[in-house]
């Protein structure tokens, strides 16, 4: 397809739709309506889009994917491949699992459970968040999938409430026919002093060509403090687009942590809005590729209101003949004094063929405040190379070492201990295909 049928598929696709829509929702056709208009409007981003420079959907807009249904998948598969703990909310092409899905004793008023059912059967807790936060008026991919969203999970923790075990979003896409297409959503909302770690991972079992187009929206409250870690480990042939956007309220809390493994082509958009005084956010980033993958990050943090501070490190890791991109904006707004601000991205090109396009970015309106970013690229250190090979280690170990110990920056921030573990051992099976490809230079 080209472009202007690809849009037309999926506008036919609204229709449909339209046509066998889901029961109890009506609430939100106005804002889906909306969103299918503004999706009509701005079509797909090309490479003549600032924001869109470094990469290319031509291959995501070509392919007629098919909507995803639900699969039979093997819980013990999941059990096999991630250590997921007692709560889990497990997704097959974008629809809940109950099946699979488990969790375990909350406290009391919280609410963990798909999204669909949420909007239908506590839409007071929805409502006042759903589609408020991601920005669907000058997004396209957040305006196809709030259109065409048709589950995802929810997250409620209310007043006070602290969740001692991490709560984990499991994607998981299987299409083995055809190529399919799901519009996970995603709502997290934690109210004054509440306190979670939420875990959302994407995956696959098959290694075939599908596309998820991705929104989580997030609301910390007062004094509320969110933990929150994404895994992307999509199959090679996948197209995986998404969009985090973050709204924190007074002297809230939320640290970020992104692991983008997966993919032929990504692209992840991670915001938050510190819209309340004495808010703190972290972002902390990975990405590692090999081959012809195509990764990229894109993120934004407002500082809205004064006394707020931010931190982010992103770093990444290329190999073969892929291609990274970030793209960080802080943006200081005029009433923001006594914002500390500091922002860092870090790239690591394992091959001749790799690369990257990094550009952080400070836009402040208001003097009274402490900003600071930077970026570097370079190529393994010879001489450490030389060290480690002159002690016995093979090229290949010694490239590991090496690669582990820059990645080691941001896998050591996580503080959930199962997140970790899985981490590492993903890691590990990725990097030393890197060193492998390294190695053979």
């Amino acid at each position: 397809m080209d472009t202007a049928e690809a849009e037309d598929f999926y506008l036919s696709r609204f229709a449909d739709r339209e046509r066998q829509k889901p029961r109890g929702e009506s609430w939100s056709e106005e804002i889906r309506h909306s969103a299918i208009a503004r999706f009509a409007a701005l079509g797909f981003p090309t490479t003549r889009d600032e924001e869109w420079k470094y990469t290319s959907v031509a291959p995501i807009v070509k392919v007629p994917f098919a909507p995803g249904n639900g699969a039979d998948i093997d819980g013990k598969c999941i059990d096999d491949l991630i250590e997921t703990g007692e709560n889990r909310l497990v997704f097959i092409n974008g629809h809940f699992s109950d099946r699979l899905s488990r969790l375990g004793v909350f406290p009391k008023g919280v609410i963990a459970c798909g999204l669909a059912a949420a909007m239908s059967d506590c839409r007071e807790r929805v409502e006042p968040h759903w589609a408020r936060y991601a920005d669907y008026q000058g997004q396209s991919f957040v305006a196809l999938n709030t259109a065409l969203m048709d589950d995802g999970a929810f997250l409620f923790v209310p007043a006070g409430a602290v969740l001692d075990a991490p709560v984990h979003f499991l994607f998981i896409s299987s299409a083995p026919d055809e190529a399919t297409v799901a519009h996970p959503r995603n709502l997290i909302v934690l109210e004054s002093a509440g306190q979670a770690t939420v875990v959302e991972s994407y995956l696959s079992f098959d290694r075939t060509a599908y596309f998820t187009n991705a929104v989580t929206e997030i609301a910390v409250g007062e004094g509320g403090v969110l933990d929150h870690y994404k895994v992307q480990l999509e199959s090679d042939k996948a197209f995986h687009v998404a969009t985090h956007q973050a709204h924190l309220a007074r002297s809230a809390n939320f640290s970020s942590h992104s692991i983008a493994l997966g993919g032929a082509l990504a692209r992840n958009d991670v915001n938050a809005a510190l819209d309340g005084e004495g808010g703190e956010c972290t972002l902390n980033g990975l990405y590692l590729t090999h081959a012809q993958q195509h990764v990229d990050n894109h993120t934004r943090i407002d500082h809205v209101k004064p006394q707020c501070v931010s931190r982010e490190l992103y770093k990444g890791i290329m190999g073969g003949k892929s291609r990274g991109v970030f793209n960080g904006k802080i943006y200081v707004h005029k009433a923001a004094e006594k914002t500390d601000a500091r922002q860092t991205n870090k790239n690591l090109l394992l091959s001749e063929e790799a690369w990257v396009d990094t550009k952080p970015q400070l836009e402040i309106y208001n003097n009274d405040v402490k900003c600071s970013h930077g970026s570097t690229i370079g190529q393994l250190d010879e001489d450490a190379l030389f060290y480690l090979r002159a002690r016995g280690i093979d090229p290949q170990a010694a490239i590991g070492l090496l690669t582990r110990g820059f990645a080691a920056d941001i896998t050591g921030r996580i503080k959930s201990a199962p997140v970790a573990r899985w981490v590492e051992k993903l890691l590990t099976e990725k990097i030393d295909l890197l060193s492998t490809d390294r190695g053979k230079l």
